[in-house]
Parts: C-alpha cells; sequence; structure tokens
C-alpha cells in the first residue's frame, strides 16, 4: 500500500513539473512599438498613429489578435503572423481613451495595451434659455468638450459672476458646467458667459438671459365659478324675459277675446 501511494505521490510531482516547466519555458511575450509594456499614446486629432504588435521569445508561428475595446479588428490574412500592424487614419475626439490590445490567439492572457491620449483643447456648446418670469428659476447648461480637463468660469455682462450661496448653484463635471439661479429678478437679465481653459487654448460661449415680469395667476376655482355666476344670470336673465313676453302676449289675446 505504501508502494502504491509513493508511485501516486511521484506522479502528481511530475504532473506538476511538467506544468510549471511549460508555463516557464514558453516565456513568449508581446510587445507594441517595441514596448513590452502597457502604454498611454499621447496625440492629436488629426494626426496618423501606426500600432506595431510583435512576439518575442517564441519557437514557432504564433497568430496574433488586435482589440479595440471589446471588439475584434478585422485584420487581413498577411497580417497576423508574428507581428501584425493596425493604423489608426486619422485620430479623432472620440478615439480619446479608447484602448488597443494586442493578444496571442491560443493564449489570450498573454496581451498588451495601449490606450490613446487624445489631446485636445475646450470645445463650448449650449443654447439661449427661453425667457423666464420673475420668481421662477432658470439653468444655463455649458456642455465642455476638452483634454486635458479645461478650467471653467461664469462672467455676467463681462465681469466675474460674484456667486451669491443662496441664488446660485453650480454643477460641475468633465462634461457640464452649468448655472441655476434661483428665483430670478429683473436685475438678473443679461449676458452669461461660460469660459474654458486649458494648456492648449480657451474658449467662451455667450448665454442670454431675458427675464419677463410675473403674470398675475388666478385662481382656477374663483374663475370656474365666475363663469358659473355669469351663466346663471344668463339663463335666468333668459328665463324671466321669456315668462315676460308670454304674460304680455296672453294678455293681449285675452282683450282682443273680450
Amino acid at each position: 500500500m505504501a508502494g502504491g501511494i509513493a508511485r501516486t505521490t511521484g506522479t502528481v510531482f511530475k504532473l506538476l513539473f511538467f506544468s510549471l516547466f511549460f508555463v516557464f519555458a514558453d516565456g513568449v511575450e508581446l510587445a507594441i512599438n517595441n514596448s513590452s509594456d502597457n502604454q498611454i499614446l499621447s496625440t492629436k486629432p488629426g494626426r496618423d498613429e501606426s500600432l506595431w504588435c510583435s512576439v518575442r521569445n517564441n519557437s514557432r508561428a504564433e497568430e496574433l489578435r488586435w482589440y479595440r475595446g471589446d471588439g475584434t479588428v478585422n485584420l487581413k490574412d498577411g497580417n497576423k503572423m508574428n507581428t501584425t500592424n493596425i493604423c489608426i487614419l486619422p485620430v479623432s475626439k472620440t478615439d480619446n481613451g479608447v484602448s488597443f490590445t494586442c493578444k496571442l490567439v491560443r493564449n489570450e492572457s498573454i496581451q498588451i495595451s495601449v490606450t490613446l491620449d487624445v489631446q485636445f483643447p475646450p470645445l463650448l456648446t449650449g443654447e439661449d434659455p427661453p425667457p423666464v418670469e420673475e420668481k421662477n428659476d432658470v439653468k444655463l447648461t455649458c456642455n465642455v468638450n476638452s483634454n486635458p480637463q479645461a478650467e471653467m468660469v461664469w462672467y455676467k455682462d463681462n465681469s466675474t459672476l460674484t456667486l451669491k450661496k443662496d441664488r446660485y448653484q453650480i454643477y460641475h463635471t468633465s462634461e457640464v458646467f452649468q448655472l441655476t439661479i434661483q428665483k430670478v429678478e429683473k436685475s438678473d437679465n443679461g449676458t452669461y458667459t461660460c469660459e474654458a481653459k486649458s494648456v492648449l487654448g480657451e474658449m467662451r460661449k455667450e448665454f442670454h438671459l431675458t427675464v419677463e415680469d410675473r403674470k398675475p395667476v388666478f385662481p382656477l376655482e374663483a374663475i370656474i365659478a365666475a363663469i358659473v355666476v355669469v351663466l346663471l344670470t344668463v339663463i335666468f336673465g333668459i328665463v324671466a324675459r321669456r315668462e315676460k313676453i308670454f304674460k304680455v302676449t296672453k294678455t293681449s289675446m285675452n282683450q282682443k277675446t273680450s
């Protein structure tokens, strides 16, 4: 029995040995543009970028596969073995943050990635709010697209806007710079300017705010009651008039008969 246990133990150790041997003996690694590390590639819109992925320490031909994010990139047959190349022609703003990953087909755990860092100056968009009545709230939404992220400021009539805590609220993300004015007043009329600045440039976007007089508000119940009163008055008037006409007609007929 002891001999059987020894043979079993020996078999297990052999399997472990050969497994580890093949793992470490493989030693295959990938490189993109001669770098074996994952990397960030800084670029700009309009440029053409070329990514070369190659196999290192391989003892046989290896097939490679490219991914853009989670989707595979279609490669021609002559662009798959040992070395493969893809081109981004041209780079656009939408490529910012996108990862391109090269993987070994037979073992996709062997992989390497490049993430694009597409840098561009600020671009601002937005629309004027519709005219707003006094005492209502209004939002001015300035949409921001910038890499690196821009510093943002609001101006009113070309002067830096003094933010009153009880009336102004700022909502700021990497894509939105929004100003909320609570209970607007006539003094809030004017031109509001959203400004974005980064190391690559700056941009301004104007928003025109029109504050109108508050329209008088009548209670709905009072309006309905007034309409009902008017209708009843008209109806009673018509009925009374008909009765009067009927009496006059009847009297005339009686006089003629007599």
